[in-house]
């Protein structure tokens, strides 16, 4: 049985420490707000006074706080965890926050001296609480294997992403994936729906389409990712469709922001040349911007 200490026990943080415990480890607790303690303080944790209370004599230290600003002072500041952590333990910051901030606090344990893994999840407060969270990691192999026994009692889905940081960024660039496809398929049924359209039967359309399957694991995993731009489906033909989808949505009065922007990069792509190259090429444009940067 190892002793954790868990700073940060909210709507993931609990039900994280609660399998924390379900795993036969002791856990000691901190939480600003102190009713927060009361969720999982019948499950045998112990409430702490402060991040360097709870960090004292551990084997490990977990936090899941809503800031890079939090995490930064849960641990270097006043009464933080690197007062009493031990040089032998590991800091885990399984928070989502910017990456930049995780490469400072990663150098600032370095340079104290203690392991440090950042370790964001994904999925839902759901998962959290049936510990079967995706848990995206960053750190050294040495540092990945002393905590993977604390993710195998939160998650079943588990990837060391590279060194420092990389957990960190490989969250961030996942949510904005499906952030931003949340807002283009509230676009998307909202057109099929002012169309006339049943969303059921569009769902069901797409979902064996590009449209519901994405773009990841057949275009671009067949082709562009291949070095292959041989056209499956033209670039110009997808910006002609984009052309007919945003004439529809004016005249339904549908609002297709997202959808008006990807014609534009359509018409770049046709301006390099890519008109009659497969689609999954648009990486090429984008790549090439992001060096002209």
């Amino acid at each position: 049985m190892a002793t954790v200490g868990f700073i940060g026990i909210g709507v993931m943080g609990a039900p994280m420490s609660k399998n924390i415990i379900k795993g036969g480890h002791k856990v000691k607790a901190y939480d600003i707000n102190r009713q927060s303690l009361s969720k999982i303080e019948p499950l045998g944790a112990q409430p702490m006074q402060s991040p360097a209370e709870a960090a004292k004599e551990t084997d490990v230290v977990i936090s899941m706080l809503p800031t890079g600003k939090e995490v930064k002072e849960a641990v270097f500041g006043k009464d933080g965890i690197s007062e009493t952590i031990s040089k032998d333990s590991l800091f885990i910051d399984m928070s989502t926050i910017l990456p930049m901030d995780t490469d400072e606090i990663a150098k600032k344990c370095a340079d104290l001296g203690f392991g440090f893994v950042d370790a964001p999840v994904g999925r839902l407060s759901k998962n959290a609480e049936e510990g079967t969270l995706l848990i995206m990691a960053g750190g050294s192999k040495e540092n990945f294997e002393k905590a993977k026994p604390y993710f195998e009692n939160m998650g079943n889905t588990i990837f060391h992403c590279g060194p420092e940081g990389s957990g960190s960024r490989m969250k961030i660039i996942n949510n904005y994936m499906s952030t931003s496809l949340n807002v283009l398929t509230a676009e998307t049924l909202t057109m099929a729906e002012k169309a006339g359209l049943d969303i059921g039967k569009a769902i069901e359309i797409m979902s064996g389409t590009t449209a519901g399957q994405g773009h990841m694991s057949t275009t671009y995993h067949n082709n562009v990712l291949k070095g292959d731009t041989n056209p499956g489906f033209m670039i110009d033909l997808a910006h002609k469709d984009m052309g007919l989808a945003l004439e529809m949505a004016s005249i339904l009065k549908s609002p297709t922001p997202l959808g008006a922007v990807a014609k534009q990069f359509y018409t770049v792509a046709q301006n390099e040349g890519r008109g009659r190259q497969d689609w999954s090429s648009m990486f090429l444009t984008i790549k090439e911007l992001a060096r002209e940067k």
